[in-house]
């Protein structure tokens, strides 16, 4: 198939996906917010910080290999009570093609109001966005962050970035914000930001 990725039946899927990562950063550098996936400390991190309500669903925005998504479910989250958010077709197969139960969805996470399917309306408690939003204009990032607030509202969402400084100016955006981890052995160093409205 050409110019489709299939990773299937791979003998190491996280080989795989490192691969995949890179070629996706090469053929487009500013949709992917570093040039290696999360690590393993950072996804504990972000897992840690995102966990949902009993019975909830974690909506996770760029989802890219699906790193965080697999840490997610191997602590115990039903792959049932995970929606993964992926614009890059090739990323988005392969979220499909390695995340047996998980609703991915390939659409503009701007626009997930209009994507998100009926049966997780008003059950969505977490929101991890995994997208590089200090890299777009303030204009841009509100619609972002607009998108998410019309899925999970007042929920607010976990970011996780590899600024110094919180990646977004919150006061511009009426959020709060609060740095919850520091992985200063992440290549590069990350952070895990907890915005919230007001």
């Amino acid at each position: 198939m050409t110019g489709t990725f299939v990773d299937r039946a791979v003998s190491n899927p996280e080989q795989t996906s490192v691969s995949l990562f890179l070629r996706r950063w090469l053929a487009n550098p500013l949709r992917m917010g570093s040039v290696v996936p999360s690590s393993r400390t950072l996804c504990n991190h972000v897992v840690r910080c995102g966990w949902p309500e009993p019975g909830g669903v974690v909506l996770e925005l760029g989802a890219g290999t699906g790193v965080i998504s697999r840490a997610f479910l191997e602590a115990g989250l039903p792959a049932e009570r995970l929606v993964t958010v992926e614009i890059d077709p090739n990323l988005a197969d392969h979220l499909r093609g390695t995340l047996s139960g998980v609703e991915v969805l390939e659409c503009d996470a701007r626009q997930l109001a209009d994507h998100l399917p009926a049966r997780f309306r008003g059950r969505i408690t977490s929101v991890v966005c995994g997208i590089p939003l200090v890299l777009l204009p303030v204009a841009e990032q509100k619609r972002f962050i607009d998108g998410m607030e019309g899925v999970a509202p007042g929920r607010g969402f976990i970011h996780f970035s590899y600024c110094a400084t919180s990646p977004l100016p919150a006061r511009k955006h009426g959020l709060t914000a609060k740095r919850e981890a520091w992985t200063p052995l992440n290549i590069p160093p990350a952070s895990v930001w907890r915005y919230k409205p007001g």
